[in-house]
């Protein structure tokens, strides 16, 4: 794999606007990480993920209402990585380095690593975002195409049917496959996985053995496998789903760009955050729930820019960021509704999916943007 390097030696546009960012924080006397709304927030989802933890376990009542319960266990699980182990694992869930360490631990209790998402997300996807060959958020695949660059296969033809079914397997597959895969091969998509200290090792075989007791061994025990089997894939398929369409929604639809690394060296002439502004959008900006749910990342953008600024703050900076981009003429990709955004995801799937050669008619070949 080559090295890619961007162009910042003109790094005017982030020195103009971090400046600009800065001073909001100064002249308002706030900090730029969470605040007690941030924490009431993390005490109400995690209170509501324990009580439905335990009344699945502990309570007799219909099945359907199981089931119920079940995909709302799933969707406050991934509300509780949203807006806890999101924060807490990029340094701004709070001033504190301990409070930030033991809320990322959120991940680990939703039965995944925060050591190894660290770097995959904030080291390597935050670096590299959607730069096919390096970014595994959107890493090669033969069930999923999702840049131009990217090999096609004639199931791809149909993914944007499947791709729903996919996502909602994600969760599984992230917490006993890939995980595993990263670990052993000590490899994230083409990086090396470096640094995992002895305590590291540990944290990761005892959170994923913990894991299996709590989500696994204590349910049987308790409600019987087939009751247990049931819950357990409709909560996974409600944090999958959920988890999956918020991320791609912010990066893999058709306004956003794409790059490619291969073997040789490559320099991206454009400073880093420029390339951010290109190849990440925002959704359904100013629906408070949305926002409240996904931890402010419908303002993806911001937080891409701004990755240890707490999320509670990205309406504000949203208009700052917004300003910026005008004036340096920049397109800021803003998709006005949750379901819009949906629609582009789906479209751009199914634009990738066709024949080779439509791809390329439409397609420009090194930035995936439709010509």
């Amino acid at each position: 794999m080559g090295k890619l390097v961007y162009n910042n030696k003109r790094a005017v546009f982030f020195k103009a606007l971090k400046t600009e960012v800065d001073n909001y924080f100064t002249q308002n006397n706030i900090a730029k990480t969470g605040n007690w709304t941030l924490y009431a927030k993390s005490l109400i989802l995690i209170s509501i993920a324990i009580a439905i933890y335990t009344y699945l376990l502990t309570a007799q009542y219909h099945a359907a209402v199981g089931i119920v319960l079940s995909a709302v266990f799933g969707f406050v699980l991934s509300g509780i990585g949203f807006n806890i182990m999101h924060d807490a694992n990029h340094g701004s869930y709070s001033s504190k380095k301990w409070v930030n360490e033991l809320m990322g631990l959120t991940l680990n209790a939703l039965g995944s690593n925060a050591f190894i998402w660290k770097q995959k997300h904030n080291i390597i996807h935050h670096t590299y975002t959607n730069i096919d060959g390096i970014d595994d958020d959107i890493a090669k695949s033969p069930v999923i195409r999702q840049s131009s660059t990217q090999v096609w296969k004639p199931a791809h033809r149909l993914q944007h049917i499947y791709i729903w079914g996919v996502y909602a397997l994600s969760s599984i597959l992230w917490i006993f496959v890939t995980d595993f895969v990263k670990y052993g091969t000590k490899k994230i998509y083409t990086t090396e996985l470096t640094g995992m200290s002895a305590k590291e090792h540990v944290i990761f075989w005892a959170s994923k053995i913990l894991y299996v007791v709590s989500y696994i061994a204590v349910p049987i025990a308790m409600v019987g496998f087939q009751t247990w089997l049931l819950g357990f894939l409709v909560m996974h398929m409600a944090l999958g789903l959920s988890l999956a369409v918020v991320f791609q929604l912010a990066h893999v639809i058709e306004e956003t760009e794409f790059e490619f690394c291969g073997d040789d060296d490559m320099v991206i002439e454009n400073e880093w955050a420029i390339h951010q502004i290109k190849t990440t959008a925002n959704f359904a900006p100013g629906h408070w729930f949305i926002t409240w749910f996904v931890g402010g990342l419908n303002y993806q953008v911001e937080h891409h820019l701004f990755p240890r600024i707490s999320h509670i703050h990205y309406p504000a900076i949203s208009k700052i960021v917004a300003a910026k981009c005008k004036d340096f003429n920049l397109e800021y990709h803003s998709i006005p509704t949750m379901g819009k955004a949906i629609a582009s995801h789906y479209r751009h799937m199914r634009t990738l999916g066709v024949n080779p050669p439509a791809i390329t008619a439409s397609y420009n070949a090194t930035s995936g943007k439709a010509a």
